[in-house]
């Protein structure tokens, strides 16, 4: 009895421990419920699906109901010639909107971090977060009045003396319309990360960088920028997963079939398969292909940056 009696309590110790823990984060625990619940419904389950992609899915029988298949639609998707096109695109597409995108956020926020009035600093940040508020459908209505004949860039061209240029009827203008409306739509709101880290600073870095006499400029790029590489680093990983996603609500309302050569995405692709031709088994055939390269490109990105620069800056 003598002998057990340590181990008992120690036991007792520790689910006493566990308890008044629970009872701490009770609050924070149950506020998690909502996301959880979320994620559950809306992205577990429905991975149960991917099935159909190894189907020959009829929806009269159902997924239980129809017969199985194999590797055909992916066989299918890898001998048609338009698929690697529409890789292509989404790779061209995706790398323009990182390599001129991903840099967007970082740059205004370390702009406006140099801004010493307050008031002004708040007006942009928040005139600069409402396009992130627009739906594509609203958005994408402006762009192309933006952009038409009787536009104002149009009106422009035609100051200089230019021939006015249908942009999103070009394929020589498209994907860099594509591009620069991304980043007007996205860059306030993805700033906001920054910001925040920029806020954890400690200022003493500034002031014993302003004694030594480093300059504003200096003092961004020896203090501010290396302070955010973590998150820079991390924010790249998480952007990896999203490189064969070029943007499908953006594209369908704008792209058109005059632009398909350049325009025609894994997603567009997938919906028109999927939704308008009713080929239910193909169309998730691509979409779990993309989905497969995500996770690849989000390991190896996140491997590789741990052999550069240290697991300290990965996410696991």
């Amino acid at each position: 009895m003598e002998s057990t009696a340590p181990h008992l309590r120690g036991k007792t110790g520790i689910a006493t421990v566990r308890r008044k823990r629970r009872n701490e984060y009770r609050t924070l625990l149950l506020m998690l419920v909502p996301g959880m619940l979320y994620f559950l419904l809306f992205h577990y389950l429905p991975m149960y699906g991917v099935v159909v992609a190894f189907k020959d899915f009829k929806i009269t029988q159902g997924i239980l109901g129809s017969g199985w298949s194999g590797f055909k639609q992916f066989d299918r998707a890898f001998a048609d010639p338009h698929f690697y096109v529409v890789i292509r695109n989404t790779v061209l597409i995706s790398f323009y909107k990182l390599l001129f995108g991903f840099p967007a956020p970082i740059v205004f926020a370390l702009l406006l971090n140099e801004v010493a009035w307050a008031r002004f600093k708040k007006v942009v940040q928040t005139v600069s977060y409402l396009p992130h508020f627009i739906s594509w459908i609203v958005l994408g209505g402006i762009v192309i009045s933006f952009f038409s004949f009787d536009g104002p860039v149009n009106w422009v061209i035609r100051q200089f003396g230019g021939d006015p240029v249908l942009m999103l009827a070009d394929e020589r203008y498209f994907r860099s319309v594509l591009v620069a409306t991304d980043i007007f739509q996205s860059f306030g709101w993805g700033s906001i990360i920054y910001f925040a880290a920029i806020a954890g600073i400690d200022h003493q870095l500034y002031e014993a960088a302003i004694i030594d006499g480093a300059g504003r400029l200096r003092r961004a790029l020896s203090i501010t920028l290396p302070m955010l590489a973590p998150v820079i680093v991390i924010m790249l990983i998480l952007r990896m997963s999203h490189i064969l996603d070029a943007g499908f609500d953006q594209i369908f309302n704008l792209y058109n079939p005059k632009v398909y050569d350049v325009s025609d995405i894994i997603d567009t692709y997938a919906y028109r398969k999927g939704l308008t031709e009713m080929e239910y088994s193909y169309s998730t055939a691509i979409g779990l292909f993309k989905s497969a390269v995500a996770l690849a490109l989000v390991v190896a990105t996140n491997y590789a940056v741990k052999w550069i620069g240290g697991k300290e800056h990965t996410l696991w």
